[in-house]
């Protein structure tokens, strides 16, 4: 596999440097700065090119050129966003990168309700805590008929535990819940996340899926002209939230999307973490059975610490939570040998180790939430060494 890293530009604590000296050999990153709907000039995609081989590495994959809202709800410039996206791929191929990563979340992007929250270990992780989330949705967010998505008991606990918050707890899970994509300077209040959401009025899960299917017959076209890829991240968390609906949240879901437009360059970013939270998602098979279009891979593990759907859920480290991740590296390596005996030009697949925890000198670095240096450099050692025993031509897979 081709190990890259999540790079935010130069508002990112960890620095490029800091990627190269971890063991990474290209960078993944995006325009955050370009306004959602704006094509992205060459001019700006070569400044960031710039600023990576500044640091030693290349920018090799785009995570990613945001979707905007009225695309997903087919509104306002919705049209206009789109040909915009089609000009961004073309000057992204213009600049020699040929792999983009995207989103079709409605909303909010991956959604915790603790950015730091602390182990038994000292370390911090991000955490879903699914009380919290319920508190936030039905005592603070206040939306209506939130009630009606939860059981009695849930809806209980949730009222205890918002009796006994503290405003600065509250402050802490709405700014939590609301945060916008990482790197990104977007983020709701409690008001306009209550806007945002009666943009979704009447739009559920299929509609939603073929807006994201309209979406991809313009776009997708382009891109296999191009000699691109494009790839799907998964719901984060994988089950629908504050009433809106999620469309790539098990293989079945993708399936759909990608028998719909069946082209190479419509295809998955399959992320362990993502699907991983739940726990009817069998990974290493839903690997195999997807592997064709898998152009990009996050690795990362998640401990789910409730039963059932939806559930609670921290960030692991890499090799400890509910993942198999030997079985999850042997099923993309032997992917990698499958497209090499084949001919495919794409045969190495991008990886990222994706989050991590925040451990040693990252608990004082103040980097992005869920993107510390020492967390990911000793998961991306943790990975690699799975892949290089996995791929020893005498001991590894035959």
């Amino acid at each position: 596999m081709r190990h890259i890293w999540r790079w935010f530009g130069p508002i990112d604590k960890v620095t490029v440097q800091d990627a190269a000296q971890a063991g990474a050999r290209g960078i993944v990153s995006a325009l955050h700065h370009v306004p959602t709907g704006t094509a992205w000039t060459l001019d700006e995609i070569q400044k960031r090119q710039a600023e990576v081989r500044a640091g030693g590495l290349e920018w090799e994959l785009v995570e990613s050129i945001p979707v905007s809202e009225s695309i997903k709800t087919q509104t306002g410039d919705w049209k206009a966003h789109i040909e915009a996206w089609k000009e961004s791929l073309r000057q992204l191929a213009e600049a020699g990168i040929s792999t983009v990563c995207y989103n079709f979340m409605p909303v909010l992007d991956w959604t915790r309700t603790d950015l730091r929250w602390e182990t038994d270990d000292g370390a911090r992780a991000m955490r879903f805590d699914l009380v919290d989330f319920v508190a936030f949705d039905v005592h603070v967010l206040k939306r209506p008929s939130a009630a009606e998505d939860y059981p009695a008991a849930l809806l209980d606990a949730a009222k205890q535990r918002f009796a006994e918050m503290s405003p600065d707890k509250i402050a802490a899970i709405s700014r939590n819940v609301g945060a916008g994509l990482p790197g990104s300077s977007d983020g709701y209040s409690i008001d306009e996340l209550n806007v945002a959401l009666t943009r979704y009025d009447g739009i559920g899960a299929e509609k939603l899926r073929a807006h994201l299917i309209d979406f991809l017959a313009e776009v997708a076209p382009v891109a296999e002209s191009l000699n691109m890829r494009l790839c799907a991240h998964g719901d984060d968390p994988p089950w629908p939230l504050l009433g809106l609906p999620r469309v790539l949240s098990t293989e079945a879901d993708y399936v759909k999307v990608l028998e719909a437009v069946d082209l190479n360059a419509n295809g998955v970013t399959f992320c362990t973490g993502s699907l991983g939270a739940r726990s009817d998602n069998d990974l290493p098979a839903m690997i195999k059975r997807l592997a064709p279009r898998i152009h990009f891979a996050h690795l990362r593990n998640v401990t789910r610490e409730t039963d059932g759907l939806p559930c609670s859920f921290f960030e692991a480290q890499h090799l400890g939570g509910n993942t198999d991740m030997v079985a999850v590296i042997a099923a993309l390596v032997s992917e990698e040998r499958r497209r090499k005996a084949e001919g495919r030009e794409d045969h190495v697949i991008f990886m990222r180790p994706d989050h991590g925890q925040e451990i040693l000198e990252d608990l004082t670095r103040g980097a992005q939430p869920g993107y510390p240096a020492i967390g990911r450099l000793k998961g991306l050692a943790e990975l690699r060494g799975i892949e290089q025993a996995l791929s020893h031509a005498e001991y590894g897979l035959n």
